[in-house]
């Protein structure tokens, strides 16, 4: 699909980071360029949950906990404790290139949307985007009225990443159709000044694969999801559960510095 295909207007609908997307048209856009920034994240310095795909699990499961939320389950990277707080993202929007960055926010501020009318995807752009500069920036979405390379090149990204979004939904309808989610809680102790342990606290609820449901599946049932490939995702998973400890100990440490500034 071409940008210079698409039509133009504002797509309805509400994308997480997304202020204001629109369809990317050369009639619209052709002045429009991206800015080469040291903080390109910094949109996202809020959002301690961010989704992710399905094929993002082992990278993820290396930094974060990867739990399922909300009525679909939707996979997310937990990168905070509380709303409003990424440990992984400053406030300014530096992001410590050790820990993986989800394709969600990679691929911004490109997006596809459904177009209903023709059944096809249309490419948008956020025009409420920093990072894009009305007076071509740095590299420019068009050359002419044809895509630019780089765009080119978010587009295929887009795709990708759709074809990744529904492969996705697949895996959440397979782990519903085994009932292998429940509900998990994850909690400290904290010490109290005196060294003894505290009333314990919840950190958060969530949906996430059982380990004793998963166990009780048909040996034909394992064999089937180790040969599609989900029984290694489903295996990142929990593996990326014991990260619940790492990010608290992340919190506590950059609580003293919030504290001082």
């Amino acid at each position: 699909m071409e940008a210079s295909e698409l039509p133009p207007g504002a797509i309805t609908g509400a994308v997480l980071l997304y202020s204001r997307p629109e369809p990317l048209t050369p009639e619209l856009h052709n002045k429009l360029g991206v800015k080469r920034m040291d903080n390109p994240f910094a949109f996202a310095a809020d959002q301690h949950l961010l989704p992710l795909t399905v094929t993002e699990f082992q990278p993820a499961a290396l930094n974060y906990p990867i739990i399922f939320v909300g009525d679909e389950q939707t996979p997310v990277a937990v990168m905070g404790l509380k709303e409003g707080e990424n440990l992984f993202l400053s406030k300014t929007g530096v992001h410590d290139a050790e820990y993986y960055m989800p394709a969600y926010v990679r691929r911004y501020p490109f997006v596809f949307a459904n177009d209903q009318t023709s059944d096809r995807m249309i490419l948008c752009i956020d025009r409420g985007a920093s990072v894009l500069d009305e007076n071509g920036g740095d590299v420019a979405l068009f050359d002419g009225n044809e895509p630019s390379e780089f765009t080119k090149g978010a587009m295929e990204f887009c795709r990708e990443f759709e074809s990744e979004r529904r492969r996705t939904e697949d895996f959440i309808k397979l782990l519903k159709d085994l009932d292998l989610f429940e509900v998990k809680q994850a909690m400290f102790t904290p010490r109290l000044p005196d060294g003894q342990a505290g009333e314990p606290q919840m950190l958060a609820e969530y949906f996430a694969v059982s380990e004793d449901k998963l166990s009780k599946l048909p040996l034909e049932k394992i064999q089937e999801l180790f040969a599609n490939g989900a029984l290694q995702q489903i295996y990142a998973h929990l593996m990326s559960l014991l990260n619940w400890e790492r990010l608290l100990a992340r919190a506590v440490s950059r609580a003293p510095v919030a504290a001082n500034a």
